[in-house]
Parts: C-alpha cells; sequence; structure tokens
C-alpha cells in the first residue's frame, strides 16, 4: 500500500519544518503542523468543528517555547520519534482494514488521536474534536453539525445519521435518544401501531420469558435455535402483552427494543467504529 501523494508531501513539509527550526526529533507536532497546510486534512477538521488558524498559531507557540534547539555547529536530520511511527502505523492498519490503495491525511488524523499525552492530541480535543468526528466525517462525510451531535460533550458521536429528526434536541436525552433511532426498533412501539402479528402456538416460552425477566438475579432469557424457528417472535410476543398490560407490574413500563445488526455494521470501515456504536446503544439504554 502507497502513500498518498498529499500526504507524502504532508510528511516532507513536517520534516523541513522541524530541521528549520533545528530540533533533533521530528514529532507529532511537527505532522500536524505539516497537514495543517493541506487541505484535505483542514476540511476534516472544519468539518468536525476546529479552527485550523487558532491550532497552527497554538502548535507554532508550542514548539518554539517547548522544544529544545540543536546547538550551534550541530547539523543533522531530525529522527521519527516512536510515537510518530505508531500513528503511521495505525493510520496503515486502518487504510487496510477500509480496503483503502493509499494511506490519507485523514487516516492519519484518526490514528493521531491515540497517542493521548501528545501535545498535538490535546490541542485537536481542546477544538472539541474527538476521534469518532473524524472517523465519522472520513467515513461517510458527515460534518459535525449536520448529525446533530455535541462536539463538546462527546455524547453521542456514534450516531452517523444525516438528517436527524431531532436537530433541535441538543440535550444529552436527546442525543443518545438518536442512538436508539439508528441501531433499533422498539418493539413497544410498533405493537402499538398494531404491526405485530399475535403470537401463536408459544404462550410457554412468553410466559417462561416473563418469569426469567422478573427474577432478582440472572434475569436475562436467551433463545436458541436454528434461523427461522420464531426467536423473534416470541420477543415480540412479549412487547404485545407488555404492550396491553399483561405482565406482572415489575414489567408494566419496560420497553422492548430489536437491535438492527444490519444498521450497526453499515459504513464500519474502520476498527472500533463497531464498538463505539455498540456502546452508544447500550449507554442510551441505561
Amino acid at each position: 500500500m502507497s502513500i498518498s501523494k498529499e500526504l507524502q508531501e504532508s510528511l516532507n513539509l513536517a520534516l523541513g519544518e522541524a530541521a528549520k527550526r533545528r530540533h533533533e526529533y521530528l514529532t507529532l507536532e511537527h505532522l500536524l503542523y505539516a497537514l495543517l497546510e493541506d487541505k484535505g486534512a483542514c476540511d476534516i477538521i472544519k468539518a468536525c468543528g476546529g479552527n485550523v488558524k487558532t491550532i497552527r498559531k497554538e502548535l507554532d507557540d508550542f514548539m518554539y517555547e517547548n522544544m529544545e534547539t540543536l546547538p550551534n555547529g550541530i547539523d543533522a536530520m531530525p529522527s521519527y520519534t516512536a510515537a510518530l511511527e505508531r500513528v503511521l502505523t495505525r493510520a496503515y492498519m486502518q487504510a487496510e482494514s477500509s480496503a483503502q490503495t493509499t494511506i490519507d491525511s485523514g487516516n492519519v488524523l484518526a490514528a493521531l488521536f491515540q497517542e493521548k499525552r501528545s501535545h498535538a492530541v490535546y490541542l485537536l480535543e481542546k477544538q472539541g474534536i474527538s476521534r469518532l468526528d473524524v472517523l465519522s466525517y472520513i467515513s461517510h462525510g458527515i460534518p459535525k453539525s449536520d448529525d446533530g451531535r455535541d462536539g463538546a460533550k462527546g455524547n453521542i458521536r456514534e450516531n452517523e445519521r444525516v438528517g436527524d429528526d431531532d436537530d433541535e434536541e441538543t440535550d444529552s436525552h436527546g442525543d443518545t435518544l438518536d442512538a436508539l433511532k439508528a441501531y433499533t426498533t422498539n418493539l413497544i412501539d410498533r405493537a402499538a401501531s398494531s404491526k405485530i402479528d399475535p403470537l401463536i402456538g408459544r404462550e410457554n416460552e412468553v410466559k417462561r420469558t416473563i418469569q426469567i425477566l422478573c427474577r432478582r438475579r440472572k434475569n436475562n432469557p436467551v433463545y436458541v435455535g436454528d434461523p427461522g424457528v420464531g426467536k423473534t417472535a416470541i420477543a415480540e410476543g412479549l412487547a404485545l402483552k407488555i404492550q396491553r398490560g399483561e405482565v406482572p407490574s415489575a414489567l408494566k413500563d419496560c420497553q422492548v427494543y430489536s437491535l438492527d445488526m444490519g444498521s450497526l455494521l453499515a459504513g464500519t470501515r474502520y476498527r472500533g467504529q463497531f464498538e463505539e456504536r455498540l456502546k452508544a446503544v447500550i449507554k442510551a439504554l441505561k
């Protein structure tokens, strides 16, 4: 796999910047500083709510005030730091896992966030940019402002849909509801709308399910069987009973959600995206 022309230019620019400043090592700060000259990287940062000029100035100040320069009379090309090598390795892995033919600035920006002790990452996070923001944009082209996400609070960055019907809801409760709307179906709502057919021949299984759910401990029923035997129908039958009030008081106000694995997996080009979405759903259910 090759490096894109733009990324190669950024790496060369970062090396030149470190040499010009007489720094011994080529760091993540030099790399981010160079990426700010790349239109693609700037577009990503802006789409994620960042201010390119502010980041550039803060990077410039940091490198001037905190990085030691080589003594006079010593000329040497800067060496890559271990952190920079790790970032490039992770960028390669991300590009490979998403079936890309080249590594680009988006891969590098996403990989950068795993170096938590880096000042470059600190400056990006200071702007409210997260790894999920970057992944969402480079995977689907969705700017933070378009998907109802709160960059400062980071409540539901996992939601990557366009045109959220609840964009006006910016509090954490509204944000967590978005995860449920994106990746689940509320079976109670479907039952109330008469979109679930009556369950026939599974009364014993539904009754046993209700008994297990009402336990104080070990209250997680699991349906096991071949495809097509009616596992989903049992869950829908439970939802019907809850909607009709034909359950014990402990279950009367409960909701039943069906997890849509297709939506959960759709567009997960980068490692960790599926896990982040699943965590968002779990957080919304708590």
